[in-house]
């Protein structure tokens, strides 16, 4: 992912409007973020635990930001995959969240959910950067650049499913 500014990420919310967008919290430290090793940018809100948001590089259609909201992980150890990168986690690592459908579909109260990394740290697990607990993550037979692509397909179906009237 190309490195992005503030001002192109709140211009990015697909399902917010530009006041709520205008008011949520964006990382301070854009500066620092191993840009080449993101195929999207994702956080949660330090001030909000239950919202989250995630901006996507979609090429010639620009950036495509989408808020988040996490819910509230039921107690108990239990393993969960995360249905981007396909990364397992214990505990609370993964989350269930939910996006406002963009437009009158959103007005409307329709969302939809998905299971993902609770940090949204996708990339950075699939490249080794960051670990999950020892041991945890599943041998993938695919490479390292098939493993990326299919995360990027199952984000981009999860954007359509959230820009889809």
């Amino acid at each position: 992912m190309r490195p992005v500014t503030e001002r192109e990420i709140r211009t990015s919310f697909v399902n917010c409007s530009k006041g709520e967008a205008k008011r949520l919290a964006v990382p301070r430290d854009l500066a620092d973020h191993p840009w080449d090793d993101l195929d999207f940018l994702g956080w949660r809100d330090p001030s909000a635990p239950d919202r989250a948001y995630l901006v996507v590089d979609e090429g010639d259609d620009g950036l495509v930001g989408v808020a988040l909201r996490r819910a509230t992980p039921p107690a108990g150890a239990r393993r969960s995959m995360c249905a981007l990168c396909l990364t397992t986690h214990s505990g609370d690592g993964v989350s269930l969240v939910t996006a406002r459908k963009a437009g009158k579909a959103g007005q409307q109260g329709n969302s939809v959910g998905s299971y993902l990394c609770a940090d949204l740290a996708c990339s950075l697990y699939l490249r080794g950067k960051k670990e999950t607990e020892p041991g945890a993550r599943a041998h993938d037979s695919l490479p390292l650049a098939q493993q990326i692509t299919r995360t990027r397909e199952n984000l981009t179906a999860f954007l359509a499913r959230v820009t889809r009237g």
